[in-house]
């Protein structure tokens, strides 16, 4: 056997690629490992965010679970994350389908429906607030919908509504694509094959698309629900957390309190906890949607 087929076994690893990692493990442990050590360390403290502090052990953490406004936080942003992931898949499935179908000017609107990925959400969130404070209720008068004349974002029972609204259409442009990327891995033939045994359209896509979409269907259903859960922008843009602190949610909550309400110690915690909870919810639905995926194979 020459040296040239000879198999690399045994050879070490050339100095030089580690001199190659070495630039991005340095700028991870600095602007990830670093601070994530560093405020688990305070998060044992009273720390304001200036002056002096000293250690409370775990009375921030207990603290946590007997905080209303905290707890309140937890259980709007659960439920604007769950209806926000149902919604936002539903519908980019639905756009993803008829994008693959036979239809003219297929990749001008491909390029349109991923057009709200690329926008700032910030200043889309501006743009929607005027929408729901001012052109909504005109259009709403002038039609004679008594129920849309107010701005929806001034009631705390309908507020969380026009931030669903935002989110799932912002968001929807990712899971569009994804959809997309996963449709065009089906053969055609095996719709061929089923329109002739006489499958009608949603037998197919019980039958056909969805269990071939599996693997893109849990991607976008971990994603969504995990992007959903660390809502900020959206709501700084359209509610500011209100009206009170209806549509509080957890980042906005430790934004507030750690940065601007000399709690940063004990929001410090609540960052914890929360990171703790998200990967636990994203390990418990990865395995379940894995499960769904093997069923069907």
């Amino acid at each position: 056997m020459s040296a040239l087929t000879r198999p690399n076994v045994g050879r070490k690893t050339p100095r030089v690629f580690y001199f190659m990692v070495l630039p991005a493990l340095v700028i991870f442990a600095v602007f990830h490992t670093v601070p994530l050590l560093s405020g688990i360390y305070f998060s044992f403290t009273n720390y304001a965010g200036y002056g002096e502090w000293s250690f409370v052990g775990l009375s921030n953490y207990m603290n946590l679970f007997r905080d209303d406004r905290i707890l309140n936080a937890y259980g709007f942003t659960f439920l604007f994350a769950i209806v926000s992931t149902v919604a936002v898949n539903v519908i980019s499935l639905a756009v993803a389908i008829a994008l693959n179908g036979r239809i003219k000017f297929k990749t001008g609107f491909r390029g349109i429906f991923f057009i709200p990925n690329i926008l700032s959400i910030l200043i889309v969130g501006y743009v929607f607030n005027y929408l729901f404070s001012n052109s909504v209720p005109a259009i709403a008068e002038a039609l004679g919908i008594n129920a849309l004349t107010t701005s929806i974002l001034a009631d705390a029972d309908t507020a969380w509504v026009g931030v669903v609204i935002l989110s799932v259409w912002q968001a929807a442009a990712f899971n569009i694509i994804i959809y997309l990327a996963g449709l065009q891995t089906i053969g055609g033939e095996l719709y061929e094959a089923a329109s002739l045994d006489g499958a009608s359209s949603w037998r197919q896509f019980r039958s056909i698309t969805f269990p071939l979409i599996g693997a893109f269907f849990t991607i976008n259903m971990v994603l969504s629900l995990k992007n959903f859960l660390q809502v900020f922008d959206q709501i700084v843009s359209l509610t500011a957390g209100g009206p009170g602190t209806s549509t509080e949610s957890i980042s906005l909550l430790i934004y507030r309190g750690g940065f601007e309400g000399g709690e940063y110690g004990y929001q410090t915690a609540n960052a914890v906890i929360y990171l703790i909870v998200i990967i636990a919810i994203s390990f418990v639905q990865l395995r379940i949607l894995q499960r769904r995926e093997a069923s069907f194979s």
